[in-house]
């Protein structure tokens, strides 16, 4: 634990702290280890909340704390010199409390990642581990009793930085950007909440706490002319509510609305009645030539740029700066220097994993263009569709790039209003009212059934079929052979704990099917041979290949263009000849094309009467393509998150699609496909209740992969 080191001010305080310590020391059996009976005490606790349902944020902590402070304790049992008979009696009492902690892991994968040596520890864990030792009467020093909070650490910068030749004539024509006179930050008193920890709670109150609410802020009227929108185009009522709260000062918006709802040209303007330029947009690469083509079509009179690659054809005097993520880190040196007053994020779901060097990269970039921009108040915007994936934890990269929470805590605007409601976590009424905070300060959420009303209905149809020849067959025995593995592991796993499989209640089975479906999935990931679970889905695509094209051909030759989207680029390669044989002309968007390259295919499906299908990367086109020419999906292999899902049906369910659209999925009757597929619609669930206010039970936290792994693993017992 890293700490500032005492002041000489505070001695007085510093010996009524060990005045406490001396009196807190227990003079009970335990005074050899003192820690280990409250360590005891609060894996029980942890582990009765984990039994009532996945753990929140404080117990989480608490987990890694124990785990924190076992590894401590039985370090110093093991080098101190008590006698034999009085270690032994001390490691077989950690061994208990580390068993509570494995099982109650294996009820909750997700706490897993706390256990490792390099897990990042919070101000929170360092408070619960010094109240904890001092309650023990352990002596700490000084430094330990401080508790600052470290840094956010730095990404380091790419090898490759570079400078364009245009960015260097900037810097020339004007080297002084203009000084800042804004406000200094404001530092709010927590007085109500000065104990609480609050980030758990806000992230549960948007689990528990919606009553029937959908999570959208309260937007201006529309005004009754439009006058933003250039000749031959218009702009939808639900559009210009949202750039009306931007005329009228607000700055920071998550931008939710379900995708095809035209989120790219309501920021556009946004950003142009708040007089955010020069803009900086950092969007995925398939959608970067897109974005440049908006801000021409909704503000023809701004200049945008698109950074390829080192940035040699860059216009460093436009007003809307366009980089994808991927070319983001060699870039960071100037972009830092450039004065932007606001910045976009698109597909801001991209950015869920905080200790990726993509979610570092674009959270360094907006606070120092929150510090730089003038007034300190740039306008910043998250856009996805699909901000929640997995967890509700998923918001906290999104919410931190907005400037709503610092770290671990509220930062001081959202702290002021939480201060404003009077209530603690522990308050009946605390959970509706930190959801309205934290949607006030700019959740727009809006449904296409609530603001399209003429937006054509949308289904989704599962086309099941049999995998009747040698690879089919072949598919099937090595998803038995993987039961029968996993079954050996289960029973190994039982046995060893010195128990009969057939005395285990359900809890218990359950517990043990998910440690050691979560251990075959580790090993799954780092496995560059062998069949798993990862490999039998790719062969499962392989065997639908044949069968998904002859499906998408039938489509292409009854009712018009179809879009085609699969993972793997055999699959896509395979489908491709087969609609070749068949003579229907296709264009293809994948990971490996230019961005020009791959506009130009979308081009040419929208426009090009014959050509009749696009054969999509799942990955790749999933995200800001328009291909609404089309009225119909294939997806011919499933993705393993229902956002992915969403986002690539609605490449064609968008405004401007006048027809209805089906999305036709092709599984694979009698093989973990189904499953996939089942556990795909449950993860529905969750956007669904935290976004958009519908009163559903919240689904299972895992992985579709693991609970993939579950149900082999239960089929075969």
């Amino acid at each position: 634990m890293r700490s500032v080191p005492l002041s000489s001010g505070l001695d007085e305080y510093w010996r009524a702290m060990v005045q406490t310590q001396q009196r807190l020391r227990p003079r009970a059996r335990d005074n050899d280890a003192p820690i280990i009976p409250i360590l005891a005490r609060k894996v029980r606790e942890v582990e009765q909340k984990s039994q009532k349902g996945k753990l929140g944020p404080t117990n989480r902590t608490k987990f890694q704390v124990i785990a924190l402070l076992m590894r401590e304790e039985r370090a110093r049992v093991k080098n101190c010199g008590t006698l034999d008979g009085s270690r032994a009696e001390l490691l077989k009492r950690l061994d208990g409390i580390a068993q509570i902690l494995a099982k109650t892991a294996a009820r909750d994968t997700s706490l897993i990642v706390l256990l490792e040596p390099d897990a990042s520890i919070s101000t929170v864990a360092q408070r619960f581990r010094r109240d904890w030792l001092l309650e023990s009467g352990a002596a700490l020093s000084p430094d330990e009793l401080i508790i600052t909070k470290e840094p956010e650490p730095q990404p380091a910068l790419a090898h490759n930085q570079v400078i364009p030749p245009s960015v260097r004539s900037r810097q020339l024509a004007n080297p002084f950007l203009p000084p800042s006179f804004g406000a200094q930050p404001t530092v709010v008193p927590a007085r109500r909440l000065a104990n609480w920890e609050l980030l758990g709670p806000l992230f549960k109150s948007f689990e528990t706490g919606s009553g029937g609410q959908a999570a959208s802020m309260e937007l201006p009227p529309a005004p009754a002319i439009d006058r933003l929108s250039p000749r031959g185009t218009e702009l939808m009522k639900h559009q210009i509510r949202f750039i009306e709260a931007a005329r009228e000062g607000h700055r920071t918006f998550l931008l939710a609305d379900e995708p095809g709802l035209g989120k790219t040209a309501q920021s556009v303007l946004a950003a142009s009645v708040a007089d955010a330029y020069p803009l900086l947009a950092i969007v995925p690469n398939v959608v970067k030539m897109n974005w440049a083509r908006e801000v021409e079509r909704w503000t023809p009179h701004r200049r945008a740029t698109v950074i390829h690659g080192d940035g040699d054809t860059l216009d460093a005097f436009a007003d809307v700066v366009i980089v994808n993520y991927d070319v983001l880190d060699r870039h960071m040196v100037w972009l830092s220097t450039l004065g932007f007053r606001g910045m976009v994020v698109d597909e801001a779901h991209f950015i869920k994993n905080l200790q990726s060097l993509r979610s570092r990269n674009v959270l360094t970039l907006a606070e120092r263009i929150r510090t730089s921009a003038p007034g300190g108040n740039p306008l910043l915007l998250a856009l996805t569709g699909t901000p929640l994936i997995n967890d509700v934890d998923d918001f906290r990269a999104i919410w931190q790039f907005l400037g709503w929470i610092d770290g671990a805590r509220p930062a001081p605007r959202l702290l002021a209003k939480l201060e404003e409601e009077g209530l603690t976590p522990a308050d009946p009424g605390f959970y509706p009212a930190a959801r309205r905070s934290v949607i006030d300060l700019g959740i727009v959420r809006r449904r296409k059934v609530d603001v399209a009303t003429d937006l054509p209905a949308k289904r989704i149809a599962d086309l099941p079929v049999e995998l009747d020849d040698e690879l089919g067959r072949s598919i099937r025995e090595a998803e038995r052979e993987l039961g029968k593995r996993l079954a050996t592991r289960f029973r190994a796993l039982v046995e060893a704990r010195k128990l009969r499989v057939g005395d285990l209640d359900d809890d218990q089975r359950e517990q043990y099917i998910r440690a050691v479906a979560l251990s075959e999935l580790e090993e799954s990931k780092s496995a560059h041979s062998g069949e798993n679970v990862f490999t039998m889905v790719r062969r499962i695509g392989q065997a639908k290949a044949g069968l998904a094209a002859d499906y998408a051909a039938q489509l292409a030759r009854s009712v018009g263009k179809v879009v085609f989207f699969a993972k793997h680029i055999d699959v896509m390669d395979q489908v491709e000849a087969a609609l070749r044989a068949r003579e229907l002309v296709t264009v293809s968007l994948r990971g490996d094309q230019t961005a020009a390259q791959r506009q130009a295919a979308v081009d040419a499906f929208n426009s090009d009467p014959d050509v009749s299908v696009a054969v999509c990367s799942l990955l790749t086109a999933g995200v800001g393509v328009n291909l609404q020419a089309a009225s119909n999906v294939v997806l011919a292999e499933l993705s393993w998150t229902s956002a992915e899902q969403t986002q690539a049906i609605d490449r064609v369910h968008r405004i401007g699609q006048e027809e209805p659209v089906t999305a036709w999925r092709i599984i694979a009757a009698h093989t973990v496909d189904a499953r996939i597929a089942e556990l795909i619609d449950q993860k529905q669930g969750l956007a669904a209740r935290a976004l958009d206010g519908v009163d559903v039970e919240p689904g299972s936290a895992d992985s579709v992969q693991l609970g993939a792994l579950m149900h082999v693993l239960r089929e075969s017992l």
